[in-house]
């Protein structure tokens, strides 16, 4: 009889900044729900405003898992104590693209860059480090980086 592993459970950091920009809290409970489906594994890392937002939207957590503060995500990943397969960086401002490229070099996650907001084509054109870019104008509705995220359809991926 062979010793066979049960197949790894994929994984994916959801990366989440100031909560400026609205469209923020409903894409990143999209995004949960379509990588839950896949079978991957959602870990949300953000600072306070933003983690607080998502956990008072979800009391039940119907859809969140695991939340942890940011900067505990970052020391975590850096002293190599956990890794993710996948990486998403919500970006709408410099800092934003900093956590980007500060995740690319730590990480071993294929790194997605989803960048929105009234000036989004600004950020974007700041990535100059490996990732998958999906970028879109959204403010207040997130439709249009909802399609911008099903056409590349990372969960697949």
């Amino acid at each position: 009889m062979a010793d066979e592993t049960p197949p790894r459970t994929l994984t994916a950091l959801l990366v989440l900044g100031c909560p400026q920009v609205p469209v923020q809290t409903s894409i990143a409970f999209y995004l949960i729900s379509r990588l839950k489906k896949a079978g991957i594994t959602p870990v949300v890392a953000g600072n306070k405003a933003a983690n607080t937002l998502l956990v008072v939207s979800d009391p039940d957590r119907h859809y969140l898992g695991e939340v942890m503060d940011l900067d505990r995500a970052v020391a975590m990943i850096t002293e190599k104590k956990r890794d993710f397969d996948r990486c998403f960086v919500f970006i709408h401002n410099d800092a934003g693209v900093s956590y980007a490229a500060t995740m690319g070099v730590i990480s071993g996650a294929k790194l997605y860059a989803l960048v929105y907001g009234e000036h989004f084509d600004e950020q974007v054109k700041k990535i100059d480090f490996p990732c998958t870019v999906i970028a879109a104008k959204a403010v207040h509705n997130p439709l249009p980086l909802k399609k911008a995220i099903d056409e590349v359809a990372p969960w697949a991926a």
